[in-house]
């Protein structure tokens, strides 16, 4: 049985379907009706080899605050019942991401207590039709519904398109860690023995 999973939510303000496949290849059809947004996911996607489809129609006359949440919402749930009992996982993932000038810490513990350590100084409201305030409520959103630590510090970096770019990158390097399998490691990495 695969690492994958399928989800459906359907609020007053999105109307959200996703696939992931945890052991991918990076293939992604990404169509949430934020273009800046889709190029993060489906670097998210190819960058962490997973592949994901992902439709989502969303009250953007309103602004992308419900998509963009509610689709990380989304995908951390996906990650979690993906994960299943997270048997074999190395547990923690990081990556420090280099993108020009930009360099991005991401760290990972897939411990289930959600907690999000968010310091990543944006300069710009928006990089295209995203809303750069809604990078913070985006992994917020799915460290809580993955229940995972989930750090991100912006290092270095002055062009606000990069930044956010390589902090989707750097997830997605860190998650791909934490979420392979090591064959030393029977049952689950923790001395309680559940995560």
């Amino acid at each position: 049985m695969g690492r994958s999973a399928e989800i459906s939510r359907v609020t007053r303000e999105t109307d959200i379907r996703l696939t992931l496949d945890i052991d991918g290849s990076g293939k992604a059809d990404i169509h949430t009706g934020i273009g800046f947004f889709d190029h993060m996911l489906n670097s998210f996607a190819r960058h962490g080899f997973f592949d994901l489809t992902l439709s989502v129609k969303g009250d953007l006359e309103v602004d992308t605050h419900h998509t963009v949440e509610d689709t990380g919402i989304v995908l951390g749930t996906a990650i979690k019942q993906a994960l299943g009992d997270k048997k074999s996982i190395r547990r923690y993932g990081s990556m420090i991401l280099p993108m020009d000038e930009t360099l991005v810490l991401c760290a990972i513990d897939l411990s289930g207590r959600p907690y999000l350590g968010y310091d990543v100084l944006l300069t710009s409201e928006r990089v295209g039709e995203f809303e750069t305030e809604m990078l913070k409520e985006f992994f917020y959103a799915v460290s809580y519904a993955t229940e995972m630590n989930l750090h991100i510090r912006k290092m270095a970096g002055e062009n606000n398109h990069h930044v956010i770019e390589g902090a989707f990158k750097a997830f997605a390097k860190a998650l791909d860690e934490a979420t392979s399998p090591d064959p030393r490691i029977t049952g689950v990495l923790s001395t309680k023995g559940t995560l």
